[in-house]
């Protein structure tokens, strides 16, 4: 699905060059349910951005189903961005003059047409999945932190993305509500056969995952 081929990113800070990511060899196949666990300052969430397509690697190679991102145009990685991977963050990232219906689907606009999709009704659907339905014309700060999370999920499915990169989906709730919104994204891996990337620097996350990677000082362990 999508592979890193001795990755570096590199940073020049005050002259220096400081090397956040080095040598990174990793592939993720589909349908996998896996976790990139370190400390705070590891690389974990520039080896995030990179996975997610939100940045190229300084030197290296990324290839995405076969395809080196390397060469594609700017509009072209944006449309697979948008369409190949569905994000989800520990801070919810949702828009507060925007109801819940407007959040989730708001990814639409700038998806290429996706013939025979009412994303409308799979928004509805979405939600009423989730046990948010009743909260579609609702604003985020009326939710609490876990429908909200409900809602960031819901719109990082929209799209059909083949992918969801979580970045520490649960560091904002409470134990209980975070053990609800990891076995959803379980459970999205399991019935739905999508491949769920979580990062986290918290052992109990990484442990409702089948595959552990393990990164520090910018090296897979």
């Amino acid at each position: 699905m999508i592979t890193l081929k001795n990755v570096f990113k590199e940073y020049k800070l005050d002259g220096e060059i400081f090397a956040a990511l080095k040598n990174i060899n990793l592939s993720i196949k589909k349908g996998e349910f896996t976790a990139i666990l370190g400390p705070s300052g590891s690389g974990k969430s520039t080896l995030m951005h990179l996975i997610g397509l939100l940045d190229i690697p300084t030197r290296g190679r990324i290839e995405v189903e076969g395809k080196d991102i390397s060469k594609l145009s700017d509009e072209t990685l944006s449309r697979l961005r948008n369409e190949f991977v569905g994000f989800v963050f520990q801070q919810f990232n949702l828009i507060n003059k925007l109801t819940v219906i407007e959040n989730i689907l708001l990814p639409t606009v700038y998806a290429s047409q996706k013939f025979g999709i009412n994303f409308k009704d799979k928004a509805f659907n979405l939600m009423e999945r989730f046990g948010i339905e009743e909260k579609a014309s609702s604003y985020p700060n009326k939710l609490s932190g876990g429908q909200q999370q409900r809602v960031a999920i819901a719109r990082a499915l929209i799209n059909n993305p083949k992918l969801i990169l979580a970045d520490e989906p649960t560091g904002n709730l409470d134990t209980k509500t975070g053990g609800k919104i990891l076995s959803l994204l379980e459970e999205l891996n399991a019935d739905d056969k999508i491949t769920v990337i979580l990062v986290t620097h918290e052992k109990d996350v990484a442990d409702y995952t089948r595959r552990k990677i393990q990164i520090r000082d910018g090296e897979i362990q």
